[in-house]
Formats: structure tokens, C-alpha cells, sequence
């Protein structure tokens, strides 16, 4: 075979073996993210950068509030998206029925009983000046600061700031955009930082951004934080006393009544039409309670004579017969703290049990050992 039949041949050969080997395909870039990688943590951790929107935010914030610019600018620059917290921002699934009873006893059971009269204990004096100064009852304080953190338990193990900042950047798709409402408590955090002279960077929180004990937003505790031990400053995190003077000051400004009771018992109309009005409103309360009996609610005595307005609350249990109460204004006042009515009576109930604990095991005072008679005098 001469050499240029050898070469024709090849030439053959590899043609053939390139039409049929399979198609390499170069892979295409991946898209950059949005975000500058952090160099010194996971690879799947970014943060905010010198991203436009964060630097137009920072700058708006620092003149909004008197702040430095670059402090603010360089501390968002810092901030981290979490996808973590994009996730439990969404609602639940459609169609998840709630359950009154299930959610009841995750908060009402024996290790935030216990816990909850240990506070109430070391807290007493506290729980006392709070209620003389705001009117706010100890069970209601104690409940609260039960279900929002287990009495300081479960605080949060997010950076508040990379959870604002998520949500005030990358609020995700698919609900009811909150996004302005998380840039306002962005900038109150920053607040909150400049006047507490803490670094933004060191506070861990809610995946919502809330903090301390209490799980106040930046702006509740701009607004209604105080500081109840009168030590100088506030601290939500490990001062009992300024926890529980601001949770008592925060439902006085929502409307908390002196005395009043948060619901009665109520019996709901049978008649569906009467009971759908007496819901329409939700928890505001709206009805006299003599209108409550017009529509054939059945109250018992002591609502019957209720001076306001009340509201029938409703409460799903699942499959099972929904529970009802007849909520006044002070049930709404702690509907102010999370809207919700599950939310409501979860505290009211916490807060019930601990006290009746408490009442129950309250030691009998020591009696006085008898005082030696003194000699008659001669």
C-alpha cells in the first residue's frame, strides 16, 4: 500500500470514528450569584457585598438616621443570604389544617411547666412590679415569655442581620411581599446597635430577626423596651427584669385593660348564619354581649355582665368540632404581640398552668420557735 493510499485510508478511518463517537458538549458557565462568595466559609454561604440595592439601602439608612455611612455600608456588606430563612418565612402548604389541640401542646407540657415556675420564682418581684406599674398580670408576662423562648432557652441561632437582610433583599416569591416591612426593621436594628454600642455583626435572633427573650423586632425594642432593673441599659437577653417590665409595657401600649379578662366560655350559635356573622370580624372584638345572645351564643354570667365588646374566636381542630371562645379587648391586646388567636391562648393557658402551679406549691410560712419566758422579776 503506498503511502498515500495509507493516508487516504486514515483519513477515512477517522472521520468515521468522529461521526459516530458522541457529541462533547462544553458545559455551559455557571450563572454567578448575586452575591460575593465569602472566601472563609462554605462555599454555599455568600454575602450582600457591594451589591446597588444594599448600598443605596445603607446610605439611605445612615442619612435617615444620623449614622456613619461607612459603618453601615461595610456591616451590610457583610451580611449573608441564608436560604434557610427564604424557606421558613413561607406560610404553611395550602390546605394544612391547624389544630388547636396539637398546637396547645407543644407549649403547654411539663418541661416549659417546670421551667416556667422556676422564672416565676426567681422573677416574682418583677412579675409584681410589672403588673402594679402596667396592670399586666404575672400569668400573662410568664406565658408570653414562655412560648416565644422556653424562659430564654431558645433565643435564635441566626445572625439577625443576614436574616434581614434576606428578607429585605431576597424576600422570597410565592406570598405577600414584606420586603419594605424587614428594610424598616433593618434600619431599627442598626438603631438599636448605635445606641447600644454592639457590634450588628455579634446578635443572633429569629429567622424573622427577632431578639432576646421576649423576641422583640428591632423597632418594638426601640420602641417599648425598657430598662426595669434600672441598671443603665436595656437587655432583652439576660435581664429578667427588663424582659418582663418591657413585655408588660408593650400590651399597656397595645391596649392592655387593668382587670379585665382576656375571654369567657362561649358557646357558639347552632344557627350556621348567626355564627358566620359573629366571625366575620376574627378576633376584633365587635359585639355587645347582648348581641352575642341575639345570635344565640350562649355566655355564661360574668360575660353576660362583660362592660366592652367581645369577639367570637375560633379555633380549628383538625377534623374534629372546632373550640370557641369569646375573646375581649385584653385577648386582642395579646393578639398585638403575634397575630394570632393560637398564639393567644396558647400564652393565656402557659401562663395559667405555671401560676396554678405556683399557687399550689407555695411553702406555708415557717412558724416562729416559741420565745423563752423571761424570769419574774424579783
Amino acid at each position: 500500500m503506498s503511502p498515500l493510499t495509507r493516508l487516504r485510508l486514515a483519513l477515512v478511518l477517522g472521520l468515521a470514528a468522529a461521526l459516530t463517537a458522541p457529541v462533547l458538549t462544553q458545559a455551559a458557565p455557571k450563572k454567578q450569584p448575586r452575591h460575593k462568595v465569602q472566601s472563609d466559609q462554605a462555599p454555599d454561604v455568600v454575602t450582600y457585598g457591594r451589591r446597588d440595592d444594599v448600598m443605596a439601602l445603607a446610605r439611605h439608612i445612615a442619612e435617615r438616621q444620623n449614622l456613619e455611612v461607612q459603618w453601615v455600608s461595610d456591616t451590610l456588606a457583610q451580611a449573608r443570604y441564608l436560604p434557610n430563612v427564604a424557606k421558613l418565612i413561607m406560610p404553611p402548604p395550602a390546605g394544612t389544617a391547624k389544630d388547636w389541640s396539637a398546637y396547645r401542646a407543644r407549649f403547654i407540657e411539663p418541661t416549659r411547666l417546670r421551667a416556667g415556675v422556676e422564672f416565676w420564682r426567681d422573677n416574682e418581684r418583677w412579675l409584681r412590679a410589672a403588673e402594679e406599674k402596667y396592670g399586666v398580670p404575672a400569668d400573662i408576662v410568664v406565658g408570653i415569655v414562655g412560648v416565644e423562648t422556653l424562659y430564654g432557652r431558645h433565643m435564635g441561632g441566626f445572625r439577625v442581620i443576614d436574616a434581614l437582610a434576606t428578607l429585605s433583599f431576597d424576600f422570597p416569591t410565592g406570598r405577600k411581599d414584606r420586603s419594605p416591612f424587614f428594610r424598616d426593621e433593618l434600619e431599627q436594628f442598626f438603631v438599636l446597635c448605635h445606641k447600644g454600642g454592639i457590634d450588628p455583626l455579634s446578635l443572633k435572633g429569629s429567622y424573622a430577626g427577632a431578639l432576646g427573650m421576649p423576641q422583640f423586632m428591632p423597632s418594638s425594642w426601640n420602641k417599648y423596651a425598657v430598662d426595669f432593673d434600672g441598671d443603665g441599659r436595656v437587655d432583652l437577653h439576660a435581664s429578667s427584669a427588663d424582659v418582663i417590665g418591657s413585655v408588660a409595657h408593650y400590651l399597656a401600649e397595645f391596649g392592655w385593660q387593668r382587670g379585665m379578662p382576656t375571654h369567657y366560655e362561649v358557646a357558639a350559635p347552632v344557627e350556621v348564619v348567626d355564627r358566620a356573622v359573629l366571625l366575620v370580624p376574627d378576633i376584633v372584638p365587635s359585639f355587645t354581649p347582648a348581641q352575642f345572645a341575639e345570635r344565640g351564643a350562649a355566655l355564661p354570667e360574668a360575660a353576660r355582665q362583660h362592660n366592652g365588646l367581645l369577639a367570637l374566636v375560633e379555633l380549628q381542630n383538625g377534623d374534629a368540632a372546632p373550640s370557641y371562645v369569646a375573646g375581649t379587648a385584653n385577648f386582642y391586646a395579646v393578639t398585638r404581640y403575634n397575630w394570632s388567636s393560637y398564639y393567644a391562648l396558647a400564652v393565656i393557658e402557659l401562663g395559667r398552668a405555671v401560676a396554678n402551679i405556683v399557687a399550689a406549691t407555695v411553702p406555708e410560712p415557717q412558724q416562729q420557735p416559741p420565745q423563752p419566758q423571761q424570769p419574774p422579776s424579783s
